[in-house]
């Protein structure tokens, strides 16, 4: 039997790195995508059969600097080459091996940005949620050739490494540690989603610890 992959693009050091973890445990031959090429090594010598390819998908730290000042053109263009345009790309390219295969799951991470506008957020909030309904154009398609395409919303801060340090909101110091959403509690909701039975499959997924104020009704 040929071995499972799992493609995980933007693997930074919570989310997407809880994800590469997940998946190897579950069996899968994990390619991780990055810019960080340190912190990809890193990774693979922490996760069995896990290789790192550097690549300037997904730039995390840019997209945290859009808060609190005036974007501009430039900053919407590039959110959405990083938010939309990457995805159409690489499910170019990956798509047509899993149709020939006959099955395949396409998982994408998103947050509230891709069903509401967020204040401070012009060049960031509009290209989650093109990408967002680019992605159900996507399980349209691909669903009838048994390919799953599904949109996990992540309603929460994420208990990243980096978080309590640098947010804006002196008082997130002092939350426990339930009040984020725990990356490989995220992973675990993911690698579920992306093994449905294919007569139970879903698309659109809210997820949020139990303290979070809902931010969509």
């Amino acid at each position: 039997m040929t071995d499972r992959i799992a493609l995980i693009a933007g693997v930074g050091g919570a989310t997407g790195a809880a994800l590469s973890r997940r998946f190897a445990q579950g069996g899968y031959r994990v390619a991780m995508i990055a810019r960080n090429a340190e912190r990809l090594a890193e990774l693979e010598t922490q996760i069995p059969r896990a290789r790192g390819y550097p690549c300037d998908v997904a730039d995390l730290d840019r997209l945290g600097e859009i808060v609190g000042r005036d974007a501009s053109v430039e900053d919407l263009e590039r959110n959405f080459q990083v938010n939309t345009t990457s995805l159409f790309f690489l499910v170019q390219k990956l798509a047509p091996a899993m149709i020939d295969r006959g099955e395949g799951a396409i998982m994408v991470t998103g947050n509230t940005s891709s069903f509401r506008g967020i204040p401070q957020r012009p060049a960031f909030a509009p290209t989650k949620a093109a990408q967002r309904i680019l992605a159900q154009s996507l399980a349209k398609d691909l669903g009838p050739k048994r390919v799953h395409v599904g949109y996990i919303t992540i309603d929460a801060a994420i208990d990243a490494p980096w978080r309590r340090d640098t947010s804006p909101f002196p008082d997130w110091q002092d939350k426990p540690g339930d009040y984020f959403a725990h990356p490989d509690a995220i992973a675990d909701e993911v690698y579920h989603i992306a093994h449905q039975h294919p007569s139970t499959w879903s698309f659109d997924h809210v997820i949020r610890p139990f303290s979070e104020n809902w931010t969509l009704n």
